[in-house]
């Protein structure tokens, strides 16, 4: 590994420099590059995860918001000189803009806690050109992303990841392999969105209304949240239960919610 310059972590910025070596290789072991893969990466800070990619594909995108950090990533990287750096918000950044003709996009990055969620959604609207994603993330986030039916962090954030990709939690990463040390584990996820959606909705706006509506009051009733959205007829119509709360549905159930409700507002 490069030598890395000191910089101080931005509180703003939700830092934590990853610096466990083994934690590194453990990551690129699962992500597996390829020379001549198209990876981008999201928040690389120093570059210690983007060293362990790039020396394998030659060549990488990474998007990083911190100016002060671009300097130090490219003297950290300098024998990379097909490291792309785009100084840019993940929040704002067209990732579609990354896809060329011959292939798809991979995502891979540490994100920052407190925009991980936002930043999640972000990428799923763009998941039609991205072959996978691989992030470290807080550990309840993950599970929440992985979380099935019945789970009791299964929510919003589970159904929209699941309707757009297949989710994996893969291993845990405790808070000494970071400086800072963050005050919780972090995770490593692997998304991967779906070739083809097994469960198409008509309107995916509406998706996110009904999913966003029925997790509002959790430990309400299907009932009680969809009520002047759905009567007993149409529950009965759905072969839903209007007495189950809404962390028994899986995304299939939402999926069917929503496409029901278009046809009624039809």
């Amino acid at each position: 590994m490069s030598k890395q310059q000191s910089h101080k972590a931005r509180k703003r910025f939700g830092q934590n420099f990853l610096h466990d070596h083994g934690v590194i290789r453990r990551i690129v072991a699962c992500i597996g590059p390829k020379k001549g893969q198209c990876i981008v990466e999201i928040g690389p800070g120093k570059g210690a995860l983007t060293e362990g990619i790039i020396s394998v594909t030659e060549k990488m995108d990474v998007v990083e918001l911190d100016r002060d950090l671009i300097p130090i990533l490219k003297v950290n990287l300098f024998k990379f000189p097909e490291l792309t750096v785009h100084e840019a918000d993940a929040m704002k950044f067209d990732f579609t803009s990354l896809k060329t003709d011959e292939q798809f996009i991979r995502v891979v990055g540490n994100l920052p806690y407190n925009i991980s969620t936002p930043l999640i959604f972000h990428l799923l609207s763009q998941a039609y050109v991205i072959e996978d994603m691989h992030f470290m993330l807080q550990k309840e986030v993950v599970d929440r992303l992985a979380a099935r039916p019945g789970d009791s962090l299964y929510g919003r954030l589970s159904v929209m990841a699941q309707y757009y990709c297949a989710v994996e939690s893969l291993f845990i990463v405790g808070p000494e392999s970071f400086d800072p040390a963050p005050k919780v584990d972090s995770a490593i996820v692997r998304m991967t969105p779906h070739k083809t959606l097994p469960y198409p909705v008509n309107n995916i706006k509406k998706l996110e209304d009904i999913v966003r509506v029925g997790f509002q009051q959790r430990r309400k009733t299907l009932r009680n949240n969809y009520k002047g959205v759905l009567d007993n007829d149409d529950f009965a119509a759905l072969n839903i239960d209007p007495g189950l709360r809404p962390e028994r549905l899986d995304v299939e159930d939402f999926v069917r919610i929503t496409n029901y409700v278009l046809k009624k507002e039809e």
